[in-house]
């Protein structure tokens, strides 16, 4: 696409690296490397230390690397970067299977859809301002250094404010009164953390039929939304040839209308739920259908625009703004099937979901050695594809039911239960048999 007239040349101009679009992708794709690595031992973690210091140590580590970033990147170049966003991944792992252990000890479950969305929908704010003061610090300030020590230093503040006010649960915090404690206790029931829970009951959650559905889902919405995170700005840049400046801000605008849009939708899911107009399971599959189906097509669309600038970024806000409505349905369906083990159900789809950020920067720096509209199609076709397939997994079997492994304890005793009744109708099958034929012989 051609530049516009008032463009500042400067924008446009190669940065102090050029690396060629394949390396790009390994750069991009490598945080994941290490944020897979990380999602089981951060979810096991949460569950028996509390998500506050697992979710907290995960970021601190992440905003020291980023502080280091530039002086690493200055001395090892393309390799070093690379190793440092492994680390950065390293530490990120551990946050959304810290969440879920948090939600799962905070929030009732007739809240659940409306305080996730809320919860998970602050990610979307950080990529708004993110995007936006990266732009703008790009733009005034000489030297792209200047962006990692801010955020680098922003974390580290984040760090410190969050260990202070944050507890795992509501009995170790010492300032909500006593009264809400009961509420907590009455309304979270038998969702309230169980510390005497048995180990993980691996063998059922792998072979739970809804929690396939719900990995498969993930890996379809983490396919996209990762090609939206990662490549997006890259779109922007180098095919429709935005400015710095307006790559930060244009780049923002679709996770602003996305957080609009998980928060007002998960308000709506649990009016919908708690009122008795549907199930928790149907809530969960219309929700993530709409995550799927919306962008599928918009993303597609915006490939056929061209290089109109306006109908492009509507396209690309509408199809983000869609993918707001997967917060009130699948990514809080850990909560739903298992809230004593939501940690590692979470880091199991999280985890697996996060392998397509591995893949899909690589893939798309392979399929787009161009920056033409045409390559760029094809991606948008493939994740269409990907979208709708893993959607219609998650329609048939998906499930917003507690799941009988949820309480393993409870489980086992039930069968041990049913096996004594069996022993003892077996017993008493035996005797009237031996009765039965003692009264035979007789006659």
């Amino acid at each position: 696409c051609p530049i516009d007239e008032d463009a500042d040349p400067d924008d446009f101009t190669g940065g102090e690296f050029e690396w060629d679009e394949e390396l790009q992708g390994i750069i991009l794709s490598s945080f994941y490397w290490g944020y897979v690595i990380t999602h089981i031992p951060g979810g096991m973690l949460a569950e028996k230390f509390g998500g506050k210091w697992t979710l907290s140590l995960g970021i601190l580590s992440t905003a020291i690397f980023t502080l280091i970033t530039p002086w690493a990147v200055q001395s090892g170049g393309s390799t070093a970067l690379i190793v440092i966003r492994v680390l950065m991944g390293l530490g990120e792992g551990t946050t959304f299977p810290a969440l879920s252990a948090l939600m799962a000890t905070w929030i009732p479950a007739k809240e659940r859809s409306k305080l996730g969305s809320l919860v998970f929908g602050g990610g979307q704010v950080g990529t708004i301002l993110g995007n936006l003061l990266s732009g703008v610090l790009l733009h005034n300030i000489e030297g792209w250094s200047s962006v990692f020590y801010f955020f680098g230093g922003l974390g580290i503040l984040w760090f410190v404010i969050f260990t202070l006010l944050c507890y795992s649960d509501p009995e170790s915090h010492p300032f909500i009164s006593e009264k809400e404690k009961a509420y907590l206790k009455q309304e979270l029931g038998t969702l309230e953390r169980d510390r005497t829970l048995p180990p993980t009951p691996w063998r059922f959650i792998l072979t739970s039929v809804p929690m396939m559905a719900l990995v498969c889902a993930q890996i379809g919405h983490d396919w996209g939304f990762f090609i939206m995170v990662t490549d997006l700005p890259k779109y922007m840049s180098d095919v429709l040839r935005f400015s710095i400046k307006d790559n930060g801000l244009y780049s923002s605008l679709p996770y602003l209308v996305m957080w609009i849009v998980s928060l007002s939708t998960g308000v709506l899911s649990d009016w919908l739920i708690t009122s008795g107009r549907m199930t928790i399971t149907f809530g969960r599959k219309l929700f993530t259908t709409i995550a799927s189906i919306g962008p599928a097509c918009f993303i597609v669309g915006a490939s056929y625009a061209g290089c109109d600038k306006v109908i492009v970024v509507m396209l690309f806000t509408f199809a983000m703004g869609l993918m707001g409505t997967f917060y009130p349905g699948m990514k809080v369906n850990p909560l739903d099937l298992s809230p004593n083990y939501a940690g590692t159900l979470m880091a199991i789809t999280n985890g697996i979901g996060a392998i397509t950020g591995i893949i899909a920067p690589y893939v798309v720096g392979v399929m787009t050695p161009n920056h033409t509209l045409e390559e760029w199609r094809i991606v948008f076709w493939i994740s269409f594809a990907i979208f709708n397939i893993t959607n219609l997994v998650y329609i048939i079997w998906a499930s917003g039911e507690v799941q009988p492994w949820n309480t393993p304890h409870l489980m086992n005793k039930s069968v041990e239960s049913g096996d004594q009744r069996a022993a003892i109708e077996a017993k008493e099958s035996e005797a009237k048999k031996s009765i039965q034929s003692q009264d035979a012989i007789k006659h």
